[in-house]
This record gives structure tokens, C-alpha cells and sequence, in this order.
């Protein structure tokens, strides 16, 4: 069941539900942002990284891994080497089937040489969509993706869900912690 608000259904509002003029100030944000075209073409500016973690759709955790890892979070957008920002991308995609479609139609699209110049994945990062083992048709799939680039597979963390990324990184992450550090 979701709680109506003065905004509309409680579920599309983003952030905190605070008081009806908070979220008439919240609201027109957004819509400043479409009406100005501001959505850049690439990711902004990063500071100083090694890498670039870029989504291959929404909510598969390339914010959460630069904050672990470091690195520059490039969201969705391809980043900018000519802005300063890392050309060597981490892909990161989620386990599910809507995740791992996502990593091939990307990678098909580098295939046929569509990506911006400057840069170059230099792995695809799926990070587990729930606790467990995946079923098998899933794991077939991240077998023939891992065929032709190389995958690093990042478990379950309950407490990355809860927003605590002040513990160490998974065990299973050291050989990712590792490509993210070397030059």
C-alpha cells in the first residue's frame, strides 16, 4: 500500500518525504534540468582515478563501487578521457537477465567499434542482485560473457543494502581491488 502526499503517491518521490512545500521545491528541479537540456553528453569531470565505473543500466551499483573501491563514478554515461576522466572502464551490471542483457547489448555495441574514442572496458563487474546461488541459466550466461572479456563477480552484501559501506570489501574482491589499483 503506498501513502498518498500533496507531490502524488509516496513512491515516486525521491529522498526523504518532508513537508508539501519541500516536495513543490524538490519537484522543480527536475524539471528545470529537462528544460534546459543541462544533461551532459558525458560524465562530469572526475577527481584524479584510475578507473571509471560505468552502469550498463540503472541500479547496478557503479556509485556504491567507486566509493569502495574508488575510482570515478561515471553513472551511465560513457566518460570523457579528454576531460580528464579514466578511459579504462569497470562495466557494472547486476545478475539478473535484464542485467546481463544489458552487459551484451554494450558489449556488442564495442564490437562494431561504437564506443567513444579513448576508451576501452577493461571488465564487466556483476554485482550479485540477491543473496545465493544464481540459477543456472544465469550463471551459463556470465560463462559465455566471461568467453570474451574478463568478469569479476562481487556477492550479496547485506549491509551494502542498508547504505553501511564503511566495512572492508568482500574477500571475493581482492582480484578487483587490484585491477582498480594498478595503472
Amino acid at each position: 500500500m503506498h501513502q498518498e502526499t500533496a507531490g502524488g503517491p509516496e513512491i515516486w518521490i525521491r529522498g526523504p518525504v518532508g513537508t508539501a512545500a519541500a516536495q513543490t521545491d524538490a519537484s522543480a528541479a527536475p524539471q528545470q534540468l529537462f528544460r534546459d537540456n543541462a544533461f551532459p553528453a558525458s560524465a562530469p569531470l572526475p577527481e584524479t582515478s584510475s578507473v571509471s565505473w560505468m552502469n550498463a543500466h540503472g541500479g547496478a551499483g557503479a556509485t556504491t563501487l567507486a566509493t569502495v573501491f574508488g575510482g570515478f563514478d561515471a553513472g551511465s554515461r560513457w566518460p570523457d578521457p579528454a576531460a580528464g576522466a579514466s578511459g579504462r572502464i569497470l562495466l557494472v551490471a547486476r545478475t539478473h537477465a535484464s542485467g546481463l542483457q544489458a552487459v551484451s547489448h554494450l558489449l556488442d555495441m564495442i564490437r562494431r567499434g561504437e564506443q567513444p574514442s579513448g576508451v576501452a572496458v577493461q571488465a564487466v563487474v556483476f554485482v550479485a542482485d540477491a543473496p545465493g546461488r544464481l540459477p543456472p541459466e544465469l550463471t551459463k550466461r556470465i560463462k559465455v560473457i566471461s568467453s570474451v572479456i574478463e568478469i569479476h563477480r562481487i556477492p550479496w552484501v547485506p549491509a551494502w543494502r542498508m547504505g553501511d559501506l564503511s566495512g572492508p570489501a568482500p574477500r571475493e574482491s581482492f582480484a578487483l581491488a587490484r585491477l582498480v589499483n594498478s595503472q
